[in-house]
Order: structure tokens, then C-alpha cells, then sequence
């Protein structure tokens, strides 16, 4: 099972790790595209920080952003599962998971970043700032620059198993699973559903769909739940207690649809 998971814009700082060594991430077939981010961040966010604020499309309350990126290859790195916070990351609790689940989501989860491309959780990391919606000047957006590698190494990390995607549609745009492993493949959504009149109501969530996307992973792995396809995982998640809607793809190459209805925001 390889889970697909969006980064958070906010980032744990500090720290006291050594500073960063790319040679150590995971997905070595991304090196050289990671390197072209970090070296053109990096310079941008070390020469005009107007400019650079601009780019990242970040506010004047966040101006110090910039600076962190600036120093982003002396700054303390520390494994990615610590860096990325923010809603689902709380949901999902990662820091005090039990010891089995905790190798299961060291197997399987990986954080999806317009930086590094993807990294594991365990891959050291500094906190930094740049979304896979920005663009940058040399290099352009940074879906498109991370779709041919992306195309060419996570086919290989998703090997034969479920691939549960749980991305953003920015972080999606990098890497959209294709033939054998798109059939194995399950998007999943939120849906609210509230009774108004005697009618069931619908409706997308965002701070709470994070939450539950959050909880439904760890759950899965608090379980020891590994489901094969999609319809194995359906069934994991009625067992855990889920309310889920499937929607299997009307041809051959494309991804199952699972919607997971909640009354309860929280």
C-alpha cells in the first residue's frame, strides 16, 4: 500500500540536526530535480526578497519565509513526519503511533512537496516554504517540472499494491497514476451530509475533510490494515466504521472514486 498525502503549508522550525543531505532521501531517481528546485529557490530568496515574496505568493506577515529558504542548505533537517503539521498531520498523530503502525506508515505514507518532488517520512528534511503552485522563473511550475520524473520513479515506489490518494489537486497535477496502477489506485473526498426539511444535503468540507483524511490513515494503520485494491480497502474502512460510497471506474486505466460520508465535523 503506498499512500499519497499533500504536505501542509505551515511548518514545524528549529530543530538540531545536521543540515541537509539530499543524497539521503528516498526516490534517488528525483535527485536531479530536486536539485534544480533547491539550487533556483535558494538563489531567489537570497537575492530580492520583494521578488521572491512575490513568487512564493506569500504575504508580508510571512516575509520571514523567505529568509528561511534562503538558508535552507545550513539549515537543522529532521525527519519529514516531524516537519509537516498542520490539520491532518495532527489527525493522523504520527508521533505516538504504536510501534507496528508506526513501521507501516514508515513503509507506505509519502508527503507530496513542490520542493522535494515526494519524500518518505522518515527522509530528513529543514523547513521551507514553496508550493507545487508556484512558479518560478527559471524553471516554471513546478507540476509540470515534476511530472516526468515523478512518471518515471513512483510507478517503482507504488510496486503492485493499492495506491490511496489523498492529494490536493495542485499535488495531484504532478503525478496522475496511469494504466495497471491507476485501476489499482482510490482518490477519496469528503462529504458532509446534514438533513435539512426531511432532505439529505451534501456538501464538500475543506478544514474537516483534512481531519478525516487524517483519522481514516491512521486508523488504517493503527489496524495493520495493507488492503491490495480498492475494493479490499472499501471494506477495511466499513470495518473500522467508515460510511463509504464507492464508484469503481467505468474503464480499465482509471482510478476508483471513494466518497466518505461524515455527519460529525470535528
Amino acid at each position: 500500500m503506498l499512500v499519497l498525502l499533500p504536505p501542509s503549508e505551515g511548518k514545524a522550525a528549529g530543530g538540531s540536526g545536521a543540515p541537509l543531505d539530499a543524497g539521503t532521501l528516498s526516490l534517488p531517481g528525483l535527485a536531479v530535480a530536486r536539485a534544480a528546485v533547491l539550487e533556483e529557490l535558494v538563489a531567489l530568496c537570497s537575492a530580492d526578497e520583494d521578488k521572491a515574496r512575490e513568487v512564493l505568493g506569500l504575504s508580508e506577515g510571512l516575509r520571514g519565509e523567505v529568509a528561511k529558504n534562503a538558508g535552507l542548505r545550513s539549515a537543522p533537517a529532521r525527519p519529514a513526519g516531524e516537519v509537516y503539521t498542520g490539520v491532518l498531520y495532527d489527525a493522523l498523530g504520527l508521533g505516538d503511533l504504536p510501534a507496528g503502525a508506526r513501521a507501516l506508515a514508515e513503509r507506505s505514507l509519502l508527503v507530496f512537496s513542490g520542493l522535494w518532488g515526494a519524500v518518505r517520512v522518515t527522509d530528513a528534511i529543514p523547513s521551507y516554504r514553496c508550493s507545487m503552485g508556484v512558479k518560478l522563473p527559471g524553471l516554471g511550475a513546478l507540476g509540470a517540472h515534476w511530472r516526468t520524473p515523478m512518471a518515471e520513479v513512483l510507478p517503482e515506489a507504488a510496486g503492485d499494491g493499492l495506491v490511496l490518494d489523498l492529494r490536493s489537486a495542485a499535488y495531484a497535477a504532478a503525478w496522475k497514476p496511469k494504466g495497471e496502477t491507476a485501476g489499482r489506485t482510490a482518490t477519496v473526498r469528503v462529504l458532509h451530509a446534514q438533513v435539512v426539511d426531511g432532505v439529505e444535503k451534501r456538501s464538500v468540507v475543506s478544514h474537516f475533510n483534512k481531519a478525516t483524511k487524517g483519522r481514516l490513515v491512521r486508523d488504517l494503520l493503527v489496524a495493520g490494515a495493507v488492503p491490495a485494491d480498492p475494493a479490499e480497502l472499501v471494506a477495511a474502512l466499513r470495518d473500522l466504521g467508515y460510511a463509504v460510497e464507492a464508484q469503481a471506474p467505468a474503464k480499465p486505466g482509471k482510478p476508483w472514486s471513494l466518497d466518505v460520508i461524515v455527519t460529525r465535523i470535528h
